[in-house]
Order: C-alpha cells, then sequence, then structure tokens
C-alpha cells in the first residue's frame, strides 16, 4: 500500500534590481510507499469485512482435521504457518483447518511458499466425520505445488493454481509462476453466480459452481470414488500436509 504526501516548497528568489522582491512557491507531489506488515489489515479492508485466521504469532483457532487440539507437525516460523511435512508423503493425517466457523460465499486470500519439489493445497467447503478421512473428501482444492521441479511430470488438472482434478489453469505470463521457496499470493473467490482462483494478480481458472459443466466434472474421473465431494455448499478451510515443507502467512478472508 502506498501513501501519498503532499509537500510544500517555497523557493525564495531576491532580487536587488529596482523590482519589488518576489517569492515563487512550487506545489510538489511526493509519493511515499508504506508497506504494510504481514498478518495484519489496513482500515480500508477492515471496513470492507476481511478478517485474519492467522496473525503470526500463534495458531488460535488452527487445529487437526478431524482432531481438537493443533497437531505438532504445524509451526510458526519467521511469522508464517509452517507445515513440517511430517505425514512423510501421505496425504491422510497431517492436514489442519481452521474450526471457529464455517464459510459458503466467500473471498480467501493467502501467501504461501512451497520446498523444492513441494505438494500441499487449501481445500474450502470441508466437511468433518468418521467417513472422511481427509478434507479432500469433500472439499475443492486449490493446488499448491512446486509447478517448475516436482519430480514427475504434472497433468494439467494436477497442475498449480488449479481446481484440482476439476479444472485446468492457465499459467501463462510474466511472473505467474515462481520457483520454489520464493512467496505467491493466491486468491479464490467462491459465489454460486461465479468463482474463479488466482496466482500472482493472474486469474487461473473460472466456472460456474452446480452448473452443468461443474455436475458433469464433478461426476466423472477421480470423484467416482468420493460421493460427498463438493456435496456442502459451505464448510471449513483447510490447510494440506503432503509429506513437504509449506509456509502460509497473510491468511484473509470475507463473506460475500
Amino acid at each position: 500500500m502506498k501513501k501519498r504526501n503532499l509537500l510544500w516548497v517555497a523557493l525564495f528568489a531576491a532580487v536587488w534590481s529596482c523590482g519589488p522582491k518576489t517569492e515563487n512557491v512550487e506545489e510538489v507531489e511526493i509519493e511515499e510507499e508504506v508497506v504494510l506488515p504481514d498478518n495484519s489489515l489496513t482500515e480500508e479492508e477492515k471496513a470492507e469485512g476481511w478478517m485474519l485466521l492467522f496473525d503470526g504469532q500463534s495458531m488460535e483457532g488452527w487445529r487437526a482435521f478431524n482432531g481438537d487440539s493443533t497437531p505438532s507437525n504445524w509451526i510458526i516460523e519467521d511469522g508464517a504457518m509452517k507445515g513440517l511435512g511430517a505425514t512423510g508423503g501421505s496425504d491422510i493425517g497431517g492436514d489442519i483447518v481452521f474450526g471457529p466457523m464455517e464459510f459458503e460465499e466467500f473471498e480467501l486470500e493467502f501467501t504461501w511458499k512451497i520446498s523444492p519439489g513441494g505438494n500441499s493445497g487449501v481445500f474450502y467447503h470441508v466437511v468433518e466425520g468418521p467417513d472422511y478421512k481427509a478434507p479432500y473428501y469433500t472439499g475443492p482444492e486449490y493446488q499448491v505445488i512446486d509447478q517448475l521441479g516436482f519430480a514427475d511430470p504434472l497433468e494439467p488438472w494436477q497442475s498449480l493454481a488449479a481446481d484440482y482434478a476439476m479444472y485446468e489453469p492457465d499459467l501463462e505470463g510474466e511472473g505467474v509462476v515462481k520457483p520454489a521457496g520464493e512467496w505467491n499470493v493466491s486468491k479464490i473467490i467462491f459465489t454460486e453466480e461465479g468463482a474463479s482462483y488466482w496466482l500472482n494478480g493472474k486469474k487461473t481458472v473460472e466456472f460456474v459452481p452446480y452448473s452443468e459443466d461443474w455436475t458433469a466434472r464433478r461426476n466423472s474421473g477421480k470423484w467416482n470414488d468420493f460421493p460427498d465431494y463438493k456435496i456442502a455448499r459451505k464448510g471449513l478451510i483447510a490447510l494440506q500436509d503432503h509429506g513437504d515443507p509449506v509456509w502460509f502467512k497473510n491468511i484473509k478472508v470475507r463473506t460475500r
């Protein structure tokens, strides 16, 4: 965020001739850049209804999926929430949810980075229960992955900023895909009228939830074995531990 200040500069020129002393006044606009600290909101964002899901200092509000406490594989490191990748490559058992509230229509922004070759994800509309071993049993996923350095070739539906196994992302553009270890800014906008995923300022995915096209994708392929996938129209937000170190900060949301 940038703050602009106006500076009045008085330029005095003394003329020691027959004419009178003159004074010239020039208005100079100086642009001052103000850096917003991580894990904080501007007054404007607060007025717009944004809320932080992470304060940079504690795991308050976050707990294990289907659990009641924060698992040891998530810690705070330099103002970021870090998943240690302690599940050893399994996609079950290490995920966390923001437990205090569910979201239906919303806008979610988050900053993240991934370890070399790493894989993770951000879920929403997640439902808990004994029939569900992980968030992806019910919740759509914004794919977080080392697009440039993943060990195996990625199918488009597996790629970064995809609606995983539903909608393939458009990653074209300078600076959209960054190497592992660099921070990225992502956004999910979800309403019944239309949804979109964003990566570093670029819209990567756009779709209409519950439409004929959406339903056809939901009822085919990978999701045949997950009958409750994307059925819930509201639920929890979750972060995935897929066995690789991953960092998140600046996690904020507002309802739509």
